[in-house]
């Protein structure tokens, strides 16, 4: 009764195929940004930002990128951390290089430099795949963590050895730095990952999206009808490089300011990126958003509750946080592979026929 396509008609095929065709949907998407960028700003506060909406918004884009390269095409990547390194100091380079030069540009071009560097790392893709191309990019993840701990210039030979964000600011408004606001640091990481969501939505949805999805499903069949795994897998390793170079970009110059690369993108931040994906549901944009807000919003629930409610020890509450999700991860492999985008499928199919049986 709640949830109804009765009466909806579609008379032409482009209003067919969009990405909302049932009017209601279309409705709640459109109130969800109305929100989004017109009542949220207002309200936030550094806490609610720092805690939960910039992180949960730059990890999104992190995720859609994984889900693109091992939930679309299938190709299995454990240096989703270093990827997100790349696209930090290479943001970090060009920021301090090119002061004149707008962040958003900055992020943009570092996104650009991570998608080639992926690209390159995924080149092992056309004669490897599965575990193989796991260890393969496991490999990558050392290696970039490596070669910045250990190379001056890309930290420009600080003593510390790590790199700062500098003061920057877009239309005159701060967004990076320790003078940010924290409606401002919201704002940017909404415009990037509303443009990424629908960037990678059309991708997902087209011919490039489909023959991603035919090299997942049987690559000897795909070749055989025409799809060249070749430009099917690069792709999907740039495309995918391209979202988690801006996240990287974006997580260190926006949300930390200051970064280290072994501790703020070592390999644990590669499995999270992967948990998210998997809680969320492989193939799925939608399942980028609901995993990344799961693994955002656990720690930070877990902590008030265990915490500031039951007065539990802060490093038996991260341990529990550990084990429920670990948990969730297996019973998901088990009980439902497609995570909890396929519970929001189900759930929506049965407002559709309730309060009926059939």
């Amino acid at each position: 009764m709640f949830y109804r396509e009765a009466g909806d008609f579609s008379t032409t095929y482009p209003q067919d195929s969009q990405t909302f065709p049932i009017k209601f949907d279309r409705y709640r998407y459109y109130i969800v940004l109305a929100i989004a960028f017109l009542v949220v700003p207002f309200f936030i506060n550094d806490y609610w930002a720092n805690a939960v909406f910039v992180p949960f918004l730059i990890y999104a884009i992190a995720a859609i990128g994984l889900n693109i390269l091992t939930g679309y095409c299938g190709q299995v990547s454990l240096g989703t951390g270093a990827f997100m390194a790349v696209g930090a100091y290479s943001c970090y380079k060009l920021m301090t290089a090119f002061p004149e030069v707008s962040i958003v540009i900055h992020v943009l071009l570092s996104g650009g430099v991570t998608a080639a560097v992926v690209t390159l790392f995924g080149l092992p893709s056309l004669r490897i795949k599965g575990f193989y191309l796991a260890v393969a990019t496991l490999a990558a993840q050392f290696f970039l963590v490596w070669l910045f701990n250990k190379v001056g210039w890309f930290y420009n030979y600080s003593a510390s050895g790590q790199i700062s964000s500098p003061e920057r600011s877009v239309f005159g408004v701060i967004v990076t730095g320790p003078n940010t606001d924290a409606w401002a640091k919201y704002m940017i990481c909404l415009v990037f990952v509303t443009l990424c969501a629908i960037v990678a939505r059309n991708l997902t949805r087209g011919s490039v999206g489909r023959k991603w999805m035919a090299i997942r499903d049987m690559d000897i069949a795909a070749e055989i009808i025409g799809v060249n795994p070749l430009t099917a897998k690069l792709t999907a390793f740039m495309v995918s490089g391209f979202f988690v170079g801006i996240s990287g970009a974006l997580f260190f110059s926006v949300y930390l300011g200051a970064a280290e690369v072994g501790e703020s993108f070592g390999i644990d931040k590669s499995f999270l990126v992967l948990f998210m994906v998997i809680i969320g549901g492989l193939g799925s944009i939608f399942g980028s958003f609901a995993g990344a807000a799961f693994m955002v919003l656990l720690p930070v629930l877990l902590k008030n509750v265990l915490v500031g409610w039951w007065g539990w020890p802060t490093d038996l509450a991260a341990h529990l946080q550990f084990i429920i999700s670990g948990g969730l991860i297996i019973m998901f492999l088990i009980m439902e592979p497609h995570g909890l985008a396929q519970l929001w499928r189900l759930a929506k199919e049965k407002l559709r026929l309730w309060p009926f049986p059939h």
